[in-house]
């Protein structure tokens, strides 16, 4: 009968006499980590493949069907704002709140009606606080970066400055690695090694060829007992054409639990056979994984660095697979309530009481913020 594909790559001690030794229980350590981080690349692959696909059909729509509701709600406090029915007192508080909602809502969307509704309401003018921002940002990077950005960023949106930054950055960066690297090696060079060093580098060397050659020995193993062209049977043929590529990605990579896993699947090993792997072999053998391990980890890093990146998080944010999708539906849930409070007032907004109403409500509101905020 066939195994599965997903053999239990352990050793055991139910069959020895003697407890297991510090490397094989190095070994065992090695492989259960490994396989706990497969695992978490696996959630994070299914986990980012459903968060992408609500994201698209439900968030986005969702999110500019808001902007448009918010962008309706102002244009239709503005229309009442010149109408009769208000007190002075009210239109002051109406504007200075059809101000801040254009000013918010400006920062998604470049809505020329919007801007001359803020521009009416703030005594300002939106473009040219648009202006004063990005110069006062370019001129923070400057003083940062000690350094003249010309006049390429004029006119640059804040995005469009930010990624300027980020490239001038990684190139820093870069430089300084170099000249760094430059450096090291002269000092290197100028000096000589001492016998001890001489002989740490290679023994260092020695072990890297004994790590190859372990790996390459698992390797033959399995190529010799796949390879396609002495299999005259044609499904068996094709079956061991599919496994010599798995065994090929793995050597690839590195990958020796997965060359392992392979060889107790067409039964080439059984638990006796790890068992006994000699004590000298698994100090190898422990050293790939982890160096393997090791992979893993920076793979998951850059799997949650990329996501963060993608969706504007900080980088400081701690996000899991099993979090992301979650919280897009509580996200989901308090848009779809927000929705329907706006289309809801949408329809108050209609009539000059509700108007004087909701303002008697939002003037308490803004005050209890005030108060709040330690402004009062």
């Amino acid at each position: 009968m066939k195994k599965s594909t997903e053999q239990a790559v352990t050793i055991s001690d139910s069959q020895q006499s003697a407890p297991l030794s510090p490397a094989q229980r190095r070994f065992n350590d090695l492989i259960a980590k490994i396989k706990t981080r497969r695992a978490r690349l696996l959630e994070w692959d299914k986990s980012s493949s459903d968060f992408h696909k609500k994201y698209a059909e439900q968030f986005i729509p969702l999110d500019q069907e808001l902007r448009e509701l918010h962008i309706q709600s102002i244009h239709r406090l503005h229309e009442a704002w010149s109408q009769k029915g208000l007190t002075k007192g009210e239109r002051v508080t109406l504007s200075e709140i059809i101000a801040d909602m254009a000013f918010a809502t400006l920062r998604h969307t470049d809505d020329i009606e919007l801007k001359l509704i803020y521009n009416q309401h703030s005594g300002s003018d939106y473009d040219g606080e648009a202006r004063a921002d990005l110069d006062d940002m370019k001129q923070a990077m400057e003083e940062a970066l000690d350094m003249d950005l010309g006049d390429e960023l004029d006119g640059a949106s804040p995005e469009e400055m930010m990624e300027k930054l980020q490239a001038v950055l990684d190139e820093k960066e870069r430089q300084y690695l170099a000249a760094e690297q430059a450096r090291e090696e002269a000092r290197r060079a100028s000096r000589k090694k001492s016998a001890r060093q001489q002989a740490a580098e290679t023994k260092k060397e020695a072990e890297r060829t004994e790590l190859s050659k372990s790996i390459r020995e698992v390797y033959r193993k399995l190529a010799s007992a796949l390879h396609p062209d002495r299999e005259p049977d044609a499904s068996e043929r094709e079956r061991k054409t599919m496994l010599m590529q798995q065994v090929n990605q793995a050597y690839e990579k590195n990958d020796l639990l997965r060359l392992l896993e392979l060889q107790l699947e067409l039964e080439h090993i059984d638990q006796h056979a790890l068992n006994g792997i000699h004590e000298e072999r698994l100090v190898h053998y422990n050293q790939i994984l982890k160096e393997q391990l090791g992979e893993l980890d920076q793979e998951i890093r850059h799997v949650e660095m990329h996501f963060k990146q993608s969706f504007g998080l900080s980088p400081h944010a701690r996000v899991n697979p099993a979090m992301i999708v979650r919280n897009l539906n509580k996200d989901l849930t308090v848009m779809r309530e927000e929705r329907q409070h706006v289309r809801s007032q949408l329809a108050d907004f209609g009539d000059v009481q509700h108007i004087k109403l909701w303002l008697k409500h939002a003037k308490r509101q803004r005050a209890r913020l005030w108060d709040e905020d330690g402004l009062y």
